[in-house]
């Protein structure tokens, strides 16, 4: 288990459209990121592929088999998001021990030994109330519920929200190491971009509740630049490519390329050509985006 299907996948709330008609193929054994601004469908994406929302329109399945309503699918599941220190009757008061007691019922491969490993790594103090946890404690919960649940598809939400960069390392290196270890289908959601993106095999950007793009991170990269130089020569250097952000610096102007597959990065010498990486290209589309000019 499995390859996850979804197609078609719609959910509006009222007149608001926030998934859009989303077809989307995750294979097995592999670390996805899922990148986008705030607002742009991420986690309603991730609530429909985990059967946690029914999609208006659309089909979710793994392996083929339907996601909603199926108990021996989703045991297979682990969808890890933020845990709320308050209640709709109040402040949370269970215990970090007993939270992760009942969240060991519900997933067949917890490890147990593995989870008190965890709760070491972060420092935990699992006698303390979830009410009384920084945010950043609120999160390493969350990590170890993950992590320590062997759930095949393993599924994090903003995993790192308020850990100090220490913490956030401790992170990327577990998710290195299990996946080397188990081979687990990891799919991540995040903002920090630039310290996450070496843990992502393939990225799917999501923008405005549709998929603007899904492709193996390291080709993405390899066909990413920014030129820069004089106006007209970096112009005529981009004619008929996908161009993002256009800066004026003087006389100078400077853009994010994206080329099309199998295209090579044939520049004039006198233009300055350098790597993106993938918040810098990440950001240069959004901001096209806000613009209305995506390509």
């Amino acid at each position: 288990m499995g390859k996850i299907i979804g197609t078609n996948l719609t959910k509006t709330y009222g007149k608001q459209t926030v998934l859009d008609h989303v077809d989307l193929t995750l294979e097995t054994g592999k670390i996805y990121g899922l990148i986008g601004r705030n607002g742009a469908g991420k986690t309603t994406l991730l609530s429909l592929l985990t059967a946690q929302n029914p999609a208006t329109e659309g089909t979710v399945t793994i392996d083929g088999e339907p996601v909603w309503e199926n108990e021996k699918v989703l045991s297979q599941i682990c969808y890890s998001r933020e845990i709320s220190p308050v209640t709709t009757f109040g402040p949370n008061n269970m215990k970090v021990s007993d939270y992760l007691n009942i969240a060991a019922t519900f997933f067949p491969n917890w490890d147990k030994t593995y989870a008190k490993e965890l709760i070491s790594l972060f420092d935990l103090d699992v006698k303390k109330k979830l009410s009384k946890l920084s945010k950043g404690m609120l999160s390493a919960v969350t990590i170890v519920v993950a992590m320590a649940s062997k759930s095949p598809i393993t599924i994090l939400d903003e995993p790192v929200a308020g850990l100090d960069v220490v913490a956030r390392e401790n992170f990327y290196r577990l998710v290195i190491d299990e996946y080397a270890a188990t081979n687990r289908t990891f799919i991540i959601s995040t903002h920090i971009i630039e310290e996450a993106a070496s843990l992502f095999e393939d990225v799917v950007i999501l923008d405005q509740g549709k998929i603007f793009l899904e492709e193996n991170t390291e080709e993405l990269l390899s066909r990413a630049f920014r030129i820069s130089g004089d106006s007209e020569a970096v112009d005529n250097a981009v004619i008929g490519k996908k161009v993002y952000h256009p800066e004026m610096i003087g006389r100078n102007k400077a853009v994010t390329v994206l080329l099309n597959k199998g295209e090579e990065a044939n520049f004039s010498s006198d233009l300055s050509v350098e790597p993106v990486n993938l918040q810098n290209l990440f950001y240069a589309i959004s901001v096209d985006a806000e613009k209305g000019v995506l390509a």
